[in-house]
């Protein structure tokens, strides 16, 4: 894609990759590219935030570099690490020629390991690497202190060689679920779009764009059913994801129209607790959902 063009470009080619963007998010991504700054996206599991990135990277043409966090994540495996074991081998060699190595010889690019944030900075192209920084908010707030060289200059620091710097800009986009709050020092440094749950319309044409060849019946009932159970007093409400998981289990079981034992049958595609699957099964007893099959008695 040529970073000169348009939003409305960038749209309908991560249309073509079946990936569906109202004008905010385009603008977001657009933006994330034409300008270079990380794009910090927040909003509900199952909304399309880790498949924004995946979707860019297809749309460009670059690989896509993922940085899955979680509690505990460490420099190590964000930045770079040394390569002991082959420094190992080097001095056991140099002892048994009669040589020493100095420290000098030991910390070289030879021995130096890429983890996903040197390994975008030292991407040369042609085309440009997506980095996905995923989860951000799972990580620890000491995390957060070590992305912001990267964050603010694209740039990572080894001491014992030096500033690595981009030469071709990666395009960062980091994902939160909120499950805690952002340090502001790492929010300045990002554009920000939060995703908002789709209305029942649109969540029905991204479906139909990732199961292709279920039946328009099928897909325009399931998004309805899931939006019904979203009104509901749910644990884990389902997202996108999920319907997109749900249809597609449907139309393997080939299956048409949506009624009331299929859906039964497939629940575990659609609530992801015990709890939940019993609110939602009390909720089609009392005729609370289940209008897009005609009801409970259906």
């Amino acid at each position: 894609m040529n970073p000169k063009g348009s939003r409305e470009s960038l749209a309908r080619a991560l249309e073509k990759v079946g990936y569906l963007v109202d004008e905010g998010l385009a603008t977001a991504l657009f933006l994330a590219r034409a300008i270079g700054q990380p794009l910090l996206l927040e909003g509900e599991p199952g909304v399309g935030k880790t498949t924004a990135a995946k979707a860019m990277a297809a749309v460009l043409g670059g690989p896509l570099i993922r940085l899955q966090c979680y509690e505990g994540v460490s420099a190590s495996e964000a930045l770079y690490e040394w390569n002991y074991a082959h420094q190992l081998l080097a001095i056991r060699a140099g002892e048994s020629s009669g040589g020493a190595m100095a420290a000098t010889d030991l910390f070289t690019e030879d021995y130096l390991l890429d983890r996903p944030l040197l390994r975008a900075v030292r991407h040369r192209g042609p085309e440009p690497a997506v980095l996905l920084i995923d989860e951000i908010d799972r990580a620890d707030d000491e995390f957060e202190a070590l992305l912001f060289e990267f964050l603010g200059e694209k740039s990572v620091t080894v001491p014992e060689l030096g500033t690595f710097r981009t030469e071709l800009d990666p395009v960062v986009i980091l994902t939160s679920n909120r499950s805690r709050e952002l340090h502001d020092a790492l929010k300045r440094r990002c554009l920000y779009h939060w995703i908002e749950f789709p209305s029942v319309e649109r969540a029905a044409r991204i479906v139909r764009c990732n199961v292709v060849g279920a039946a328009d019946r099928l897909v325009g009932a399931a998004t309805a059913f899931v939006a019904e159970t979203r009104e509901l007093d749910l644990d884990k409400s389902p997202g996108v994801a999920e319907i997109i998981d749900w249809v597609g289990a449907l139309h393997a079981l080939g299956v048409t129209a949506l009624d009331r034992d299929e859906t039964l049958a497939t629940l575990g595609a659609v609530a992801k607790t015990p709890d939940d699957l019993i609110e939602i099964r009390r909720a089609l007893d009392r005729g609370e959902i289940g209008a897009a099959f005609g009801g409970p008695a259906a």
